[in-house]
């Protein structure tokens, strides 16, 4: 084990530089499993909110270009949209921000006249959340905007891996949404 522990490269990498063939840093050599898991996850997770970060802001910027809204106003519409008899509370639980956030966003989507608040028909301290003609017009020339886009940005990625990261993006979050996760207010 000793020819895996030498000087090592100071920048790190493993079997890149040839005056240092196969030898493993000491300080990436994981000391316990907790180590090895951590060291497999962080990566993962800053991959994640990269990708994230990028995928969004290059189609938000094509969706502004091209529909005049952003990308964060079209997930609004769409969730409007999807859920029957829309409420703030179901965006809030959806997107896990704040109830805050979510009013002062549909008031700016109100006033663009996209969605209009109506008196909830059981509850009159309740508002639902409906799109206006405007607004269905804009999220329908919006979709396919925004699936072209991502279809372009991930187009380097086989289907297969796709379906597969899709499959286990999709476990996380609901392993997540479960135990009541990340939401605002609610701690780690």
């Amino acid at each position: 084990m000793s020819d895996l522990h030498g000087a090592g490269c100071e920048d790190g990498f493993l079997g890149i530089h040839p005056f240092v063939p196969n030898q493993i840093p000491e300080k990436m050599i994981p000391g316990n499993l907790l180590e090895v898991i951590v060291s497999h996850v962080t990566p993962v997770f800053i991959d994640l909110v990269r990708v994230e970060t990028r995928l969004y802001n290059a189609v938000s910027a094509r969706l502004r270009a091209e529909q005049g809204l952003g990308l964060g106003q079209f997930e609004f519409l769409e969730i409007i949209d999807r859920v029957p008899e829309c409420r703030v509370l179901d965006i809030v639980g959806e997107l896990a921000i704040t109830v805050g956030a979510v009013s002062k966003a549909v008031d700016r989507l109100a006033a663009a006249g996209w969605c209009v608040r109506v008196a909830h028909p059981e509850d009159r301290r309740s508002s639902v959340l409906r799109l206006t003609a405007e607004g269905e017009r804009l999220l329908a020339a919006s979709r396919p905007v925004v699936e072209s886009q991502l279809a372009s940005l991930t187009a380097a990625v086989p289907p297969g891996d796709l379906t597969r990261i899709a499959a286990t993006l999709a476990t996380l979050r609901e392993t997540l949404e479960a135990g009541r996760h990340g939401r605002p207010g609610a701690g780690a």
